[in-house]
């Protein structure tokens, strides 16, 4: 097998990289907005690849990637099973694999303490690829901070080649993150961008998109040629503002983004159906009530009257803003996140936590981002602006 040194250009979809005692490790976030995280779980969301792909050209029929991975354990709960690695030729899904092992991080839910337990190296192995020169992606467990040590193949790596699609980058919660996917490109931004055939950025941070002012430099910050940003479960999640702060927040937001992208395509997308923050305002408490974990609303729906937050106030303001914005911004775009998923997705495929869609849930996000934001006469298709 040859050993090729894993650098920071076989990487896409990182917006930086730190380099450790044994490889890389790729961030979401770059160093400076690293430094201003306030929070363990941001820290923990940014690290993890979710999007995030080697890439690269190479006639090998066997593929090994060395990393120590970081998983994640919730205190009383079963441990998770071994992240996915999806190896993809020519676009194309064609082998997956696990690494065993790594460093355990143990979180308890209902404190916020942690514990991180170290651990040894492991090697994702792909055999059997079909034979010739072909693109291969790698994409990196999404949930899984993964530092990367050595890649092995059975034939020389070169450097992957420029298919000049349109970059696309996407800012939202866990839902973008990929909660419940069950493998990386199973994600519904990772679905879309396939779909689409375009390249993903994706900004989607577990419990995290929360209108920080670091992440809007970010995104500005950030070469795009179409960008989408989804707003408002984690406020409600969290309880972290109310109405009076949240509309000048998303104002200061899109002012940011604005000032690296004044007419690039830029689509505000509203929460989808999440019954238990409709119409009751945050703090999200864990309910292990059931036997298994699941999420409850903690606030008094009567204080929505004193500007508390929930679902439903939150994409009402987010139209209104974007309405008024759109008469000065012609390139600024308004999704309602029921029409990705509604009432009547939720019906037939349920949320298991109350806040996650499963696996055939991201496909659905995915299918219908695809077709109303990239599709004929959506935001992202490629025509003139209007």
């Amino acid at each position: 097998m040859i050993t090729t040194p894993v650098t920071p250009g076989m990487l896409r979809g990182a917006l930086d990289v730190e380099r450790t005692e044994h490889g890389l490790l790729p961030h979401r976030l770059p160093a400076w907005a690293r430094r201003q995280i306030p929070d363990g779980q941001l820290a923990m969301a940014e690290a993890q690849p979710s999007g995030v792909r080697l890439a690269f050209r190479t006639e090998a029929t066997a593929v090994e990637l060395e990393t120590r991975p970081t998983k994640r354990a919730y205190r009383g709960m079963p441990a998770p099973a071994d992240g996915v690695y999806d190896l993809l030729v020519d676009g194309r899904l064609a082998s997956q694999a696990t690494v065993a092992g790594g460093k355990l991080l143990r979180i308890d839910l209902s404190t916020g303490a942690t514990e991180l337990q170290d651990g040894e190296p492991g090697t994702a192995r792909f055999t059997t690829l079909p034979t010739g020169m072909k693109d291969i992606e790698v994409w990196l467990p999404h949930t899984e901070i993964t530092e990367l040590i050595a890649l092995r193949t059975d034939a020389p790596v070169l450097p992957a080649r420029d298919a000049g699609r349109r970059v696309w980058l996407h800012h939202g919660s866990s839902i973008s993150h990929g909660s419940n996917a069950t493998h990386p490109t199973g994600t519904w931004p990772a679905l879309t961008a396939h779909r689409a055939g375009v390249e993903l950025v994706s900004l989607g941070f577990g419990g995290s998109a929360l209108l920080d002012p670091f992440t809007a430099r970010t995104i500005r910050d950030t070469p795009a040629d179409v960008i989408s940003a989804k707003i408002g479960i984690n406020l409600v999640n969290a309880d972290a503002m109310r109405l009076r702060a949240f509309t000048p927040a998303v104002h200061g937001f899109l002012d940011t983004i604005r000032e690296g992208h004044p007419t690039t395509p830029l689509l505000v997308v509203s929460p989808t159906w999440c019954p238990v923050q409709e119409n009751t305002p945050g703090p999200l408490a864990p309910d292990f009530s059931s036997g298994t974990l699941t999420f409850k609303a903690t606030g008094d729906p009567a204080d929505v009257a004193a500007g508390r937050l929930t679902l439903r106030v939150i994409r009402d303001e987010l139209a209104r803003i974007v309405e008024t914005r759109s008469t000065d911004d012609a390139n600024l775009y308004y999704l309602d996140g029921r029409d990705l998923y509604g009432e009547s997705d939720y019906d037939e495929l349920p949320l298991p936590d109350e806040i996650h869609p499963c696996p055939a849930g991201h496909q659905r996000i995915g299918e219908n981002f695809a077709h109303l934001a990239f599709g004929t006469g959506g935001p992202f298709a490629r025509r003139a602006h209007k």
